[in-house]
């Protein structure tokens, strides 16, 4: 498992035995979301580490239709690589659609090896109606 000083550990086989060690360090609150987007609003690229333990993926689901209930409003991923530009991704979902991410670090192949890059992600700005999304958080907040 991932903790925000960056050291990696062995995550348990279940997932109650995580909640566990999220909850002796300190992380008590849930974290699923249901987030509701109107005109004009949006998510700024973040990343969702609410305290030492973080579990590395996490799951969003949109639950209304792009060009039916809603314009704009896409889901927007950016790395950002090592002494070069940030880089934005646009993830195209359709109402149903889960896309599973990296919470903080993605492993990327380099000349070199293997290295670790930032992974941030939000919502651009809705254009008109309702947006609505699920999100899966598998750590605990403080």
């Amino acid at each position: 498992m991932e903790r925000a000083d960056g050291l990696d550990l062995r995550y348990p086989a279940k997932h109650e035995e995580f909640l566990e060690l999220c909850h002796a360090a300190g992380q008590l609150r849930p974290t699923p979301l249901l987030l509701q987007y109107e005109p004009g609003g949006y998510n700024c690229l973040h990343q969702d580490l609410y305290g030492e333990l973080a579990f590395p993926l996490q799951v969003a689901v949109l639950l209304s239709e792009p060009g039916g209930d809603f314009t704009g409003g896409e889901f927007v991923l950016t790395e950002q690589r090592p002494r070069m530009q940030s880089r934005p991704e646009v993830v195209p979902l359709r109402q149903g659609d889960a896309v599973v991410f990296a919470v903080h670090h993605r492993p990327v192949n380099g000349t070199r090896g293997i290295y670790r890059v930032n992974l941030r992600h939000g919502v651009s700005r809705l254009r008109s109606g309702r947006r609505y999304t699920a999100g899966i958080i598998f750590h605990e907040a403080r």
